[in-house]
C-alpha cells in the first residue's frame, strides 16, 4: 500500500487541559501530483481498548450504562450503553482491558481474545482502539463494578440477552460505535448460537 506523501508539517498547541489538542499545518501530495496546503485540528488522548463479555450458555452480554457529556450536548440525553473500555495509560492493551473490565463491570477475566483494531474517529482523533471479547460466568464476578468515583465514573452494569442487545441497536437504544461493532462481531462469527 502506498504511503501518503506529506511535507512541511508544523504544529501549534491549542489546549493541553484534558488531553492534547493541536492545530497542524502541512502540505499533502494529491493523487494528481499537486501539493496542497491543509490544516487540521487533532485531538490526542492516547490509544484505548474495549471488551465485550459474553456468556454462550445463557446467551447474554455484559454492558455498561453511563452519562457521556459529548453525546448529551449532541442531543442524546440518556446515559450511553457501551462495552467496557478505557485508555491504555502505558499498559499493554491486554493488561489494560482486563483491569478496565474488572473496574467497570466487576468481572475478573483471566483470558481475553483480541479480535481487531480500529480508528474510531480518524478525521480528528488519533486514538486507535483495540477490540477484545471474553467469555464470562457468575464465578468471575468479584464485585459490583461501577468504575472509579475519583475519575468521575458512575457506571451501571447491565446483563442483557444477546438478542435484546442486537434489537437495541436497531431500535436506536445502543448507539455507541464500539459496542455495535463488538455485538455485530459476535453475531457474524456465530459465537452466540
Amino acid at each position: 500500500m502506498k504511503r501518503a506523501e506529506i511535507r512541511n508539517i508544523s504544529a501549534e498547541t491549542l489546549s493541553d487541559n484534558w488531553y492534547l489538542l493541536k492545530k497542524y499545518s502541512f502540505e499533502l501530495k494529491r493523487r494528481d501530483g499537486e501539493w496542497q496546503q491543509q490544516s487540521r485540528e487533532v485531538y490526542d488522548r492516547g490509544n484505548g481498548a474495549t471488551i465485550l463479555l459474553y456468556n454462550r450458555a445463557q446467551k447474554t452480554v455484559i454492558l455498561t450504562r453511563q452519562f457521556r457529556f459529548p453525546v448529551y450536548i449532541n442531543g442524546h440525553e440518556q446515559p450511553l450503553i457501551e462495552a467496557a473500555a478505557g485508555l491504555l495509560d502505558e499498559m499493554s492493551p491486554e493488561q489494560r482491558i482486563k483491569a478496565e473490565a474488572e473496574e467497570e463491570t466487576g468481572y475478573r477475566l483471566t483470558q481475553v481474545e483480541k479480535v481487531f483494531e480500529a480508528y474510531m474517529s480518524p478525521g480528528s482523533v488519533t486514538e486507535k482502539l483495540h477490540f477484545f471479547i471474553a467469555q464470562y460466568d457468575a464465578s468471575q464476578q468479584v464485585h459490583d463494578g461501577g468504575g472509579l468515583k475519583a475519575e468521575g465514573e458512575d457506571i451501571e452494569v447491565l446483563e442483557l440477552g444477546f438478542a435484546d442487545a442486537l434489537k437495541a441497536i436497531t431500535d436506536g437504544v445502543i448507539v455507541d460505535g464500539k459496542t455495535i461493532m463488538l455485538l455485530q462481531y459476535l453475531a457474524l462469527k456465530g459465537l452466540m448460537q
